[in-house]
């Protein structure tokens, strides 16, 4: 049975696009099936396997031209200031689909077989009402009336040869056996065919809750530089270098040996024995909570550790502080990153946006209290984000235990404190990739503490505007990715380019927009982070040179989601390596230290290097033949 081809749905632009080269290798990994196929064997529970009553037969049927062929579950982390990002595909390779899942499929089958007037409309039509007046029918919206009119008059002709009662949705004609045959018939026609409206449309539904999502996970580490940015800048220094040594010693480790779930979870639950995932859940879970031992003890060390890298010594000493009350959340952070792919396994990807909307308000309540009105000052920001790390497992339990997602936990199992070792190797690489991505944004934060303390402070706003700005254009290249993945593997390859040109006008918008904010308003964002006079110009300053990459940002970041959709992701890795280690930080540290030009000259590079990237991926795309995309997303999905 073909079933369908596992790739990375989507990376924070070149940055993740290595990750998401590295899972969608681990998503085809053998170690994966031989992990789950002995958890099997152990498993002396008997579990019923569920079955849709709705799809009889057709339950466990992959079709050839289906939307279901190409259905993803993409799963993400969003740590760091930069807000590096890993969206993963993680669908299981037994072709597994949830009753849910599958009528999401089927849902858009239905909806293009009926703008393509394949399928009678949905809702039955009523008879036009008249427009009295003789302006109004002369009117441009009466001429339009008519033509309309026209179009339901041939509508209806269509419909009525399409047969069905046209008193009922769809004419009745959407039932799972005669829609996957309307489809295939027409798939195979070459009769589907898509509009820029509609795909608009798509894009906006689908991103707009991931743009939700990210901005609230984001605001986690913002709060504490807006709360402890206003004491002053040497505080703001502190809290920006300790979020970036946070992120590469800690954060950045969990979310990488993490990404092993999505492939293991995912496999667990369309073994159909989803209990398994829960099993899974537990073995990642005291794996991240062993490495918190060794990560506790850096972050133990931190301001002995910082005072070897930075010259400023009251800076390394509060950074340190920070770091060595963070460990109190380490524990949380890592039962929460488990947690989200718990859920994700099982396509509950709202589970996270809820817990997240009760999360990010109350760490912003908890800075605000302890920095300002207890009076704790710096301390109160780390205590504040230990606070938050430890109650979202909680929220996220309760979300589980109450709501939905508790059917596939089995209680408390040995067997978690066992079978490791395919766990580890599909972890470690993931571990490596995402660090090797945080190396090449988060140097510049330690590199800008060598200019000096007005520098590095001036660092810590820039890095929290542009990651502020990139939660737009990202979440909006995972909506492509995805939307152009999935007509692709429904062998669409005219709809897919339509998807992916109308992507680009996206990015291009949103670049526009977002660089015309930063440079109108480069005199007002700084005194939001900041009352500092110089920190405030040194950043005024430097504003309209982030907002001259605005453009090439959101380029960068929708020509990767479209690579990742028409599964060329190693593309972007390759370009990603070349724009940012041999492009980007030779520019930012030449023109930077060597040229003098300090903060301006660090941010050059980053600059230079996401024009790079949008240049040659965007060139690729320009040349790439969508047919020969659609025959190697086929033969892959054979080989599967």
């Amino acid at each position: 049975m073909a079933t369908p081809h596992t790739h990375a749905d989507s990376s924070d632009g070149p940055r993740s696009t290595l990750t998401s080269q590295l899972e969608h290798l681990l998503a085809s990994s053998p170690i994966a099936e031989e992990a789950i196929a002995r958890d099997l064997e152990e498993d002396e529970s008997e579990v019923e396997e569920e079955s849709s009553s709705e799809e009889g037969s057709d339950a466990s049927t992959v079709r050839q031209y289906s939307m279901i062929h190409s259905y993803r579950r993409p799963s993400y982390v969003n740590p760091g200031a930069r807000s590096t990002a890993i969206f993963s595909s993680s669908v299981p390779e037994h072709g597994y689909l949830s009753k849910k899942e599958r009528e999401h499929c089927r849902e858009e089958e239905r909806s293009l077989l009926r703008d393509n007037q394949l399928l009678p409309p949905k809702h039955p039509r009523r008879g036009s009402e008249g427009a009295g007046g003789i302006a109004r029918k002369l009117s441009v919206g009466a001429l339009r009336k008519v033509r309309s009119a026209a179009d339901e008059e041939s509508a209806g002709e269509r419909t009525a040869l399409l047969g069905g009662d046209p008193s009922l949705p769809y004419g009745g004609l959407d039932t799972p056996r005669n829609l996957q045959k309307t489809w295939d018939a027409a798939v195979a026609a070459g009769k589907i065919t898509t509009t820029w409206q509609r795909e608009a449309k798509v894009l906006t539904k689908s991103s707009a809750p991931l743009i939700l999502t990210f901005l609230l996970q984001y605001s986690l580490p913002v709060a504490s530089i807006f709360s402890v940015g206003h004491i002053g800048r040497i505080e703001l220094g502190a809290v920006s270098l300790a979020t970036m040594t946070a992120s590469i010693t800690g954060f950045a480790v969990y979310q990488g040996l993490a990404t092993a779930l999505d492939t293991l979870c995912a496999q667990a639950y369309g073994s159909g024995r989803p209990h398994l995932v829960g099993l899974q859940f537990q073995r990642m879970l005291w794996f991240l909570w062993v490495i918190t031992i060794p990560i506790a003890v850096i972050w133990s060390f931190g301001t002995q550790i910082l005072n070897l890298i930075v010259p400023e010594k009251e800076t390394a000493h509060l950074a340190g502080l920070y770091l060595k009350i963070l460990i109190a959340g380490a524990p949380g952070y890592a039962a929460f990153e488990a947690g989200k792919r718990y859920v994700q396994a099982q396509g509950l990807f709202s589970a996270t946006m809820y817990t997240l909307l009760i999360g990010a308000p109350l760490n912003a309540l908890l800075n605000y209290l302890l920095v300002w009105r207890v009076g704790w000052g710096f301390v109160g920001a780390p205590i504040a984000v230990a606070i938050t790390e430890n109650i979202l497992p909680l929220l996220l339990f309760l979300y589980v235990r109450f709501i939905d997602g508790y059917q596939c936990w089995g209680g408390f199992d040995r067997r978690a404190l066992k079978n490791w070792v395919p766990m580890i190797k599909l972890a470690l690489p993931g571990l490596v990739m995402v660090l090797a991505e945080f190396l090449a944004f988060e140097i510049l934060t330690l590199s800008s503490s060598w200019i000096g303390p007005i520098e590095l402070a001036a660092q810590s706003v820039l890095g929290s505007i542009t990651g502020i700005t990139f939660q737009i254009p990202f979440p909006m290249s995972v909506a492509a990715s995805t939307r152009v993945a999935n007509l692709i593997g429904a062998t669409l390859a005219v709809p897919a380019k339509t998807a992916a040109k109308v992507a680009f006008v996206f990015a291009v918008f949103i670049g526009c927009l977002n660089m015309l904010l930063l440079s109108t308003l480069r005199n007002y964002i700084p005194r939001l982070f900041t009352p500092d006079p110089e920190v405030i110009t040194e950043v005024a300053n430097l504003l309209p040179l982030c907002a001259a990459f605005q453009l090439f940002d959101a380029l960068a970041c929708n020509c990767n989601g479209v690579l990742r959709g028409l599964g060329r992701q190693e593309i972007g890795g390759y370009v990603g390596l070349f724009a940012y280690y041999v492009v980007g930080l030779p520019i930012s540290f030449g023109t930077g230290f060597g040229a003098k030009w300090g903060l301006y000259g660090l941010w050059a590079g980053p600059a230079i290097g996401l024009a790079t990237v949008a240049l040659i991926e965007g060139l690729f795309i320009w040349k790439t033949s969508w047919e020969r995309a659609v025959e190697d997303a086929h033969r892959r999905n054979i080989e599967a």
